[in-house]
This record gives C-alpha cells, sequence and structure tokens, in this order.
C-alpha cells in the first residue's frame, strides 16, 4: 500500500470533514433529488480526476493505481461509517435525516476515485493501446 496516498487520504478525510461540519447544511438536502444527484455526479468525477493525479504525482505505475486508489480512499472507508453513525454529534449543524445521504455520497467520491484509475486502463486494454495519461 501506498504511504504517501493513504496520507493524502487521511488529510482529505480531515479536511473533508471539517468542512462538511462547517459547510454541510448548504451541501446535504435529504429532500431534493436533483441536488442529491448532482451532487454525486460532481463528487465522483472530481474524485476520478484526483484520483488519477495523485496516483500520477506519487509516480506509481499504472498497475499500481488501483491501489493507490484504495490507499487514498482507505480513511473514508474506515472512518465515515462512525461519521455517518454519530451524525448528530459529529455534525451538529446538519439535519440527522442527511446521515444516509452523507454515508452514500461517502461511497460515491470512493467509487469515483476506484473507477477514475482503473476506467483509463480498461479501456486502453480493450483497445490494445498503451495509455500514457
Amino acid at each position: 500500500m501506498n504511504r504517501k496516498l493513504l496520507v493524502y487520504g487521511c488529510v482529505l478525510w480531515v479536511l473533508g470533514t471539517v468542512g462538511v461540519r462547517f459547510g454541510g447544511r448548504f451541501l446535504l438536502h435529504p429532500g431534493s433529488v436533483l441536488g442529491t444527484l448532482l451532487l454525486f455526479a460532481v463528487s465522483f468525477v472530481a474524485m476520478a480526476w484526483l484520483a488519477r493525479r495523485l496516483c500520477r504525482q506519487a509516480g506509481l505505475p499504472r498497475a499500481d493505481w488501483p491501489s493507490g486508489a484504495v490507499a487514498l480512499a482507505l480513511p473514508t472507508l474506515l472512518l465515515d461509517p462512525l461519521t455517518s453513525a454519530f451524525f448528530p454529534l459529529v455534525f451538529p449543524g446538519i439535519t440527522p435525516a442527511a446521515a444516509g445521504l452523507f454515508g452514500g455520497w461517502m461511497l460515491c467520491c470512493c467509487a469515483g476515485a476506484l473507477i477514475g484509475v482503473t476506467i483509463g486502463s480498461a479501456l486502453g486494454v480493450a483497445q490494445g493501446q498503451t495509455l500514457t495519461r
């Protein structure tokens, strides 16, 4: 497991958790289907882009990008079940009804990171090409 990406994942988790604590009420609206879908879509794409960029920046060979994305997503996968379970304590300014939305959002972010590092490689293998970026 790439330690540098694990550290990046921890930093992202802390910054993200603090950001949601203070600004999450502007993002998490459980009654808004369109808002939720937009949040999920934008976050998915952003995390796909970020994971690819961080794997490249870390100097990982493309074959190791999936394990790099796992290292990046691991803090979220391990710690956000706790923030979801104790949502009202961790995020007192956000309606408790948003806990499920928050958990889904974090899964969507992790999926974006994992798919982001694999989709280009999978397409290149399927087409018989070597991708440089």
